[in-house]
Protein backbone atom coordinates (compact mmCIF):
# COMPACT_ATOMS: atom_id res chain seq x y z
CA UNK A 1 0.00 0.00 0.00
CA UNK A 2 1.73 3.32 -0.66
CA UNK A 3 2.23 5.64 2.24
CA UNK A 4 -0.50 7.93 1.40
CA UNK A 5 -3.54 5.08 2.05
CA UNK A 6 -5.83 6.78 4.78
CA UNK A 7 -5.36 3.12 6.83
CA UNK A 8 -2.01 4.25 7.73
CA UNK A 9 -2.69 8.13 8.16
CA UNK A 10 -5.74 6.62 10.40
CA UNK A 11 -3.44 4.34 12.60
CA UNK A 12 -0.26 6.31 12.78
CA UNK A 13 -2.35 9.01 13.99
CA UNK A 14 -3.44 6.79 16.75
CA UNK A 15 0.11 6.01 17.51
CA UNK A 16 1.05 9.42 17.38
CA UNK A 17 -1.85 10.03 20.03
CA UNK A 18 -0.33 7.06 21.87
CA UNK A 19 2.92 9.07 22.32
CA UNK A 20 1.69 12.32 23.35
CA UNK A 21 -0.33 10.10 26.30
CA UNK A 22 3.71 8.91 26.98
CA UNK A 23 4.94 12.11 27.15
CA UNK A 24 1.93 13.15 29.51
CA UNK A 25 2.47 9.89 31.75
CA UNK A 26 6.10 11.06 32.17
CA UNK A 27 5.00 14.36 33.69
CA UNK A 28 2.32 12.59 35.69
CA UNK A 29 4.23 11.21 38.88
CA UNK A 30 2.57 8.81 40.44
CA UNK A 31 -0.64 10.73 40.50
CA UNK A 32 -4.10 8.74 40.12
CA UNK A 33 -3.93 9.07 36.00
CA UNK A 34 -0.99 7.02 35.89
CA UNK A 35 -3.47 3.31 35.66
CA UNK A 36 -5.91 4.95 33.41
CA UNK A 37 -3.65 6.95 30.73
CA UNK A 38 -1.77 3.18 30.80
CA UNK A 39 -4.95 1.44 30.18
CA UNK A 40 -5.60 4.25 27.22
CA UNK A 41 -2.61 3.80 26.18
CA UNK A 42 -2.69 -0.05 25.66
CA UNK A 43 -6.42 0.42 23.95
CA UNK A 44 -5.12 2.69 21.47
CA UNK A 45 -2.48 -0.04 20.53
CA UNK A 46 -5.59 -2.76 19.72
CA UNK A 47 -7.32 0.65 17.96
CA UNK A 48 -4.15 0.77 15.78
CA UNK A 49 -4.12 -3.17 15.14
CA UNK A 50 -7.83 -2.88 14.15
CA UNK A 51 -7.15 -0.28 11.82
CA UNK A 52 -4.36 -2.20 10.22
CA UNK A 53 -5.89 -5.07 9.29
CA UNK A 54 -6.73 -5.97 5.85
CA UNK A 55 -10.45 -5.84 5.15
CA UNK A 56 -11.75 -9.50 6.20
CA UNK A 57 -8.84 -10.46 8.23
CA UNK A 58 -10.01 -10.78 12.14
CA UNK A 59 -8.51 -9.20 14.66
CA UNK A 60 -6.43 -10.81 17.28
CA UNK A 61 -5.80 -8.21 19.61
CA UNK A 62 -8.91 -6.87 22.60
CA UNK A 63 -11.95 -4.84 20.16
CA UNK A 64 -12.53 -1.36 22.00
CA UNK A 65 -16.13 -0.97 22.02
CA UNK A 66 -18.37 -0.15 24.36
CA UNK A 67 -17.32 -0.81 27.57
CA UNK A 68 -13.93 0.72 27.18
CA UNK A 69 -16.00 4.03 26.00
CA UNK A 70 -18.20 3.89 29.20
CA UNK A 71 -15.29 4.06 31.09
CA UNK A 72 -14.59 6.90 29.90
CA UNK A 73 -18.10 8.31 30.27
CA UNK A 74 -18.00 7.69 33.80
CA UNK A 75 -14.55 9.10 34.20
CA UNK A 76 -15.77 12.12 32.63
CA UNK A 77 -18.75 12.47 34.91
CA UNK A 78 -16.80 12.12 37.80
CA UNK A 79 -14.24 14.47 37.20
CA UNK A 80 -17.35 17.08 35.47
CA UNK A 81 -18.86 16.88 39.17
CA UNK A 82 -15.98 18.74 40.53
CA UNK A 83 -14.84 21.15 38.00
CA UNK A 84 -16.60 24.55 37.87
CA UNK A 85 -18.75 24.94 35.20
CA UNK A 86 -17.46 26.43 31.68
CA UNK A 87 -19.03 29.16 30.54
CA UNK A 88 -16.31 30.31 28.09
CA UNK A 89 -13.71 28.91 25.78
CA UNK A 90 -10.07 28.54 27.64
CA UNK A 91 -6.92 28.48 26.58
CA UNK A 92 -5.20 25.55 26.34
CA UNK A 93 -1.96 25.18 28.50
CA UNK A 94 -1.96 25.82 32.47
CA UNK A 95 0.81 23.16 33.96
CA UNK A 96 3.13 21.49 32.01
CA UNK A 97 0.33 18.18 32.51
CA UNK A 98 -2.21 19.75 31.68
CA UNK A 99 -0.88 21.46 28.49
CA UNK A 100 0.13 17.87 26.91
CA UNK A 101 -3.18 16.23 28.09
CA UNK A 102 -4.56 19.30 25.83
CA UNK A 103 -2.36 18.28 23.15
CA UNK A 104 -3.03 14.94 23.51
CA UNK A 105 -7.00 15.92 23.23
CA UNK A 106 -6.13 17.56 19.84
CA UNK A 107 -4.28 14.68 18.43
CA UNK A 108 -7.12 12.40 19.61
CA UNK A 109 -9.45 14.63 17.37
CA UNK A 110 -7.30 14.47 14.43
CA UNK A 111 -6.81 10.43 14.68
CA UNK A 112 -10.97 10.62 15.08
CA UNK A 113 -10.91 12.44 11.75
CA UNK A 114 -8.41 10.40 10.05
CA UNK A 115 -10.55 7.07 10.94
CA UNK A 116 -13.94 9.05 10.33
CA UNK A 117 -12.56 9.70 6.14
CA UNK A 118 -11.19 6.19 6.60
CA UNK A 119 -15.06 4.73 7.16
CA UNK A 120 -15.95 6.32 4.34
CA UNK A 121 -13.94 3.78 1.95
CA UNK A 122 -13.34 1.02 4.46
CA UNK A 123 -15.62 -0.59 7.36
CA UNK A 124 -15.41 1.02 10.63
CA UNK A 125 -17.11 -0.11 13.94
CA UNK A 126 -19.11 2.55 14.83
CA UNK A 127 -18.23 1.60 18.42
CA UNK A 128 -14.86 2.52 17.33
CA UNK A 129 -15.65 5.87 16.31
CA UNK A 130 -17.36 6.67 19.80
CA UNK A 131 -14.37 5.09 21.82
CA UNK A 132 -12.26 8.56 19.65
CA UNK A 133 -14.82 10.62 20.10
CA UNK A 134 -15.42 10.13 23.84
CA UNK A 135 -11.18 10.07 24.41
CA UNK A 136 -11.12 13.28 23.58
CA UNK A 137 -13.86 15.09 25.79
CA UNK A 138 -12.03 12.93 28.56
CA UNK A 139 -8.85 14.27 28.06
CA UNK A 140 -10.32 17.65 27.48
CA UNK A 141 -11.49 17.56 31.21
CA UNK A 142 -9.03 15.59 32.09
CA UNK A 143 -6.31 18.64 31.88
CA UNK A 144 -9.02 20.77 33.14
CA UNK A 145 -9.47 18.14 36.10
CA UNK A 146 -5.66 18.83 36.37
CA UNK A 147 -4.65 22.07 36.58
CA UNK A 148 -8.08 22.86 39.26
CA UNK A 149 -6.58 20.04 41.29
CA UNK A 150 -3.20 22.00 40.66
CA UNK A 151 -4.72 25.56 41.89
CA UNK A 152 -4.08 26.81 38.07
CA UNK A 153 -6.67 28.94 36.92
CA UNK A 154 -7.94 28.52 33.38
CA UNK A 155 -7.31 31.30 30.65
CA UNK A 156 -10.41 32.48 29.05
CA UNK A 157 -10.04 32.97 25.66
CA UNK A 158 -11.38 36.34 24.75
CA UNK A 159 -11.67 37.85 21.39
Amino acid sequence: MPKSDLRFEAYGTIDELNATLGEALAQAGAEIFVAELTRIQAELFNVGAELALAPGQESKAALVGIQETAKLEQRLDEMQAELPELKNFILPGGSALGASLHHARTVARRAERAVVRLSASLSVRPELLAYLNRLSDYLFVLARYVNFKAGIEEKIWRA
